[in-house]
C-alpha cells in the first residue's frame, strides 16, 4: 500500500451525491438537523444519519447537541474552502448543474461561504484589500500589512483576539462563481459580521444568498472600491 494522505477516502466521503448535497447546504455556515439534512439530499432520516456518521468519522463534520436535537456543522473552516475550492474546479470543467432561476444572480453576486462573504462582491473586496497594499500575498497564504491594520481598527475590527484564534487570521479561498479569489478566515469572517452589524446586508432565509440593501451595497463599493 502506498503511504501518504489518502486522497481516495476524502474523495468518496464528498463524492456521493446525497453528501455533497448535505456539504453544501452546510456551505451557509448555519447547523443543520438530520432531517434538514436528509431533506437537502432527498434522502430518508436512516440513510441521511448513516451518511452523516461516515463523513463525521472523516472528519468533514462536527456535530452538537441541544436539548433532543443533534445539529451538524463543517468541521472547521478547512473544510468549507476545500468545498469551495471543488465548487470552482467543477464551474471550470463545465460540470455545472440545471440554473436555479432568478435566484443564481443573487447567489452570484454576493453569498456565504461557509462564515465569510463570497461571490462578486467578495471577489472584489479581495481585490481592493490587495490593490490598496492592506493585504499581501505570502507564500503560504495572506499577510496584513500596517495600512491593513490601521484600516480593519478603523473599520471597527478588533484585531487582538482575532490574533489569537487558531485558524489563521486571513487567508485566500477560491470562488467558485468567479474562480478568483475571496478573502476567507477570521478576518473574513468579522468583516461579513461586521455587515450584518451595519444592516449593510442580511441573510436571505434558508439561503446562501447575502442581500445588501442599496444603501449598504453603496456603502460598501466605496469602501472598498477598485
Amino acid at each position: 500500500m502506498k503511504e501518504g494522505p489518502d486522497i481516495a477516502r476524502l474523495g468518496s466521503l464528498i463524492g456521493d451525491p446525497a453528501r455533497a448535497n448535505m456539504l453544501t447546504a452546510l456551505l451557509s455556515g448555519k447547523a443543520l438537523t438530520a432531517s434538514e439534512l436528509a431533506a437537502e439530499a432527498g434522502i430518508t432520516s436512516q440513510t441521511a444519519s448513516a451518511h452523516l456518521s461516515k463523513m463525521e468519522a472523516g472528519g468533514l463534520l462536527a456535530q452538537r447537541k441541544q436539548g433532543r436535537h443533534r445539529y451538524f456543522t463543517l468541521a472547521d473552516d478547512e473544510v468549507g474552502s476545500v468545498l469551495e475550492a471543488i465548487m470552482g474546479l467543477a464551474a471550470r470543467k463545465g460540470h455545472l448543474r440545471t440554473r436555479t432561476g432568478p435566484k443564481d444572480p443573487a447567489l452570484r453576486h454576493a453569498r456565504v461561504c461557509y462564515n465569510h462573504l463570497a461571490g462578486d462582491l467578495g471577489v472584489q473586496m479581495m481585490d481592493s484589500l490587495l490593490l490598496r497594499g492592506y493585504l499581501t500575498p505570502e507564500n503560504e497564504g495572506l499577510g496584513l500589512t500596517a495600512d491593513g491594520r490601521a484600516f480593519f481598527e478603523e473599520f471597527a475590527i478588533d484585531l487582538e483576539p482575532l490574533e489569537k484564534l487558531r485558524r489563521p487570521l486571513c487567508k485566500s479561498c477560491l470562488d467558485w462563481s468567479n474562480r478568483r479569489s475571496h478573502l476567507a478566515g477570521s478576518l473574513g469572517s468579522a468583516l461579513l459580521t461586521r455587515f450584518y452589524d451595519l444592516a449593510w446586508a442580511k441573510r436571505l432565509e434558508g439561503s446562501r444568498i447575502v442581500s445588501f440593501s442599496a444603501g449598504g451595497e453603496k456603502e460598501f463599493l466605496r469602501l472598498f472600491a477598485v
